[in-house]
């Protein structure tokens, strides 16, 4: 299996070791997963459904509690975070979903402005007493994602492509330190989805942050990626660059070899 050796030279961003995760005793999702991420870029998970890409990245954000192993973000566990701590580091991890995960009753604008909630005291969040400083830089985003003029409208009228982008908005108005994205492609078009994944890789670029990326399109996932880590079964089976992907990689990844053109 290739290596990916940039990651064991220099420190860390995100060092993961030995995750596992189990939703029932004796079945675990994770077996024991060890990546490490330092460089900025795409680097695109792929594997069949039910593997555990979902599980892993819910695990980095603590959506979910890992059964066991560490998570090392900025050099915090954050398996252990709690409080204070926990809220701090999670506002550094910018998260893009699948179901695009926006509050529909809202405008564009304001949901964009979420992103900025977890820097926030509980009274000004809740009030949503947002800065001037804050405004200008979502509609900033925005711009950069081709919605300024939908910034009015609320978000349930907009296309699954549209919400796509206001989610992304939201995760780097977060100013984060990595960028999480959960299927962010699988529920729209072709066309669509080649913008989705320039968006990330432009903020990834412009940020230089990481940005983790669950992909079912193997061939999408070359194309914007610099780094693939390929899952099977809740374990790693392939870890490094696009083009060091076979068809042996795959039969192992997806299993079988019928769906291989």
């Amino acid at each position: 299996m290739p290596s990916h050796n940039a990651a064991q030279t220099n420190p860390s961003l995100l060092a993961i070791k030995g995750l596992k995760k189990e939703y029932t005793a004796g079945n675990p999702i994770l077996k024991g997963i060890d990546i490490n991420i330092n460089e900025p870029g795409i680097i695109a998970i792929i594997g069949p459904s039910g593997t555990g890409k979902s599980t892993l990245l819910r695990c980095i954000n603590r959506l979910i509690d890992p059964t066991a192993g560490q998570i090392i973000f900025n050099d915090a566990d954050l398996c252990q975070a709690k409080g204070s701590q926990l809220r701090k580091l999670r506002r550094q991890v910018g998260m893009v979903f699948q179901e695009y995960n926006l509050v529909e009753r809202l405008t564009v604008i304001e949901n964009v402005l979420t992103g900025r909630l977890g820097y926030m005291s509980a009274w000004n969040a809740w009030r949503r007493n947002f800065s001037q400083e804050n405004i200008n830089t979502a509609f900033n985003l925005l711009e950069s994602v081709g919605l300024t003029e939908h910034a009015k409208k609320r978000a349930d009228s907009l296309s699954g492509g549209q919400r796509q982008r206001v989610g992304i908005a939201r995760a780097v108005m977060q100013d984060p330190k990595i960028l999480l994205a959960d299927e962010p492609t699988s529920s729209l078009d072709p066309k669509t989805a080649v913008e989705i994944m320039e968006l990330l890789e432009r903020f990834s670029a412009e940020k230089n942050i990481p940005a983790l990326v669950n992909i079912h399109d193997v061939k999408l996932a070359s194309r914007f990626a610099k780094r693939m880590i390929g899952m099977s079964n809740g374990v790693v089976v392939y870890d490094g660059p696009p083009e060091g992907i076979t068809d042996e990689h795959l039969k192992t990844i997806y299993g079988g070899e019928s769906w291989l053109v």
